[in-house]
């Protein structure tokens, strides 16, 4: 971001059946708390407003379902910072084909781009991330490397940035990535009175990486 620039306070979430709660929830608390005191506003998007579910287990399992503010047709034009999630759903590429087409068609205009956990897997088959330096889940790395044969997978990161995309480990790792964003982006400062408010011990090493050691299928 340019020394001139205003910081962004438009994100839109991407949601699909599937997607994990964490990596949803944990930067969108983030940015409510931020919202406190400087103007945010998060859009849910979906291929429809029906509720989205985040968990695919057969026997219904627990889980949750969250109602989107926007489907991706009628999405708002201005949002400058986009947050793909990660979770079981990414490997079903018919549910999540109408969020791939939405990334792929909106990144030109967004100013930055966010994914966590397998969420890069989903980036990464759009063709978004070839040539790029990401990272994704640990425990998921054999299959979601395998999604962008392109991308220069990093093993040994807590999240990756790459030019104006940031990508996360697994799940809780999407929280250390959004604080370290927003100290990026708003400043340091503003960052750990987030955390603080959150109570939450932040991971800001990003090449400390302690599951990398569990990367598997």
């Amino acid at each position: 971001m340019s020394a001139d620039s205003k910081p962004p306070t438009k994100y839109g979430v991407v949601l699909y059946p599937g997607f994990q709660s964490l990596d949803v929830f944990g930067p969108c608390d983030l940015l409510a708390t931020h919202s406190r005191f400087n103007t945010v506003s998060v859009a849910m998007l979906s291929s429809t407003l029906e509720p989205v579910p985040s968990n695919l287990l057969p026997t219904g399992g627990c889980g949750q379902l969250v109602v989107p503010t926007h489907t991706f047709d009628n999405a708002p034009d201005d949002i400058e910072v986009l947050l793909v999630p990660g979770g079981p759903g990414t490997r079903d590429d018919d549910s999540i084909a109408p969020a791939m087409a939405y990334v792929k068609k909106v990144y030109p205009k967004l100013r930055y781009l966010l994914a966590v956990c397998t969420g890069s897997a989903l980036v990464a088959k759009t063709g978004l991330l070839d040539g790029k330096r990401a990272t994704t889940n640990k425990k998921a790395f054999k299959w979601a490397t395998c999604q962008g044969l392109e991308v220069n997978w990093v093993l040994q990161a807590r999240w990756v940035t790459d030019d104006n995309m940031w990508t996360s480990s697994g799940i809780s790792a999407g929280i250390d990535m959004m604080l370290a964003f927003m100290a990026a982006i708003y400043g340091e400062d503003a960052a750990q009175s987030v955390a603080d408010h959150s109570e939450y011990r932040r991971h800001a090493d990003a090449n400390d990486d302690p599951f990398a050691q569990f990367a598997g299928a």
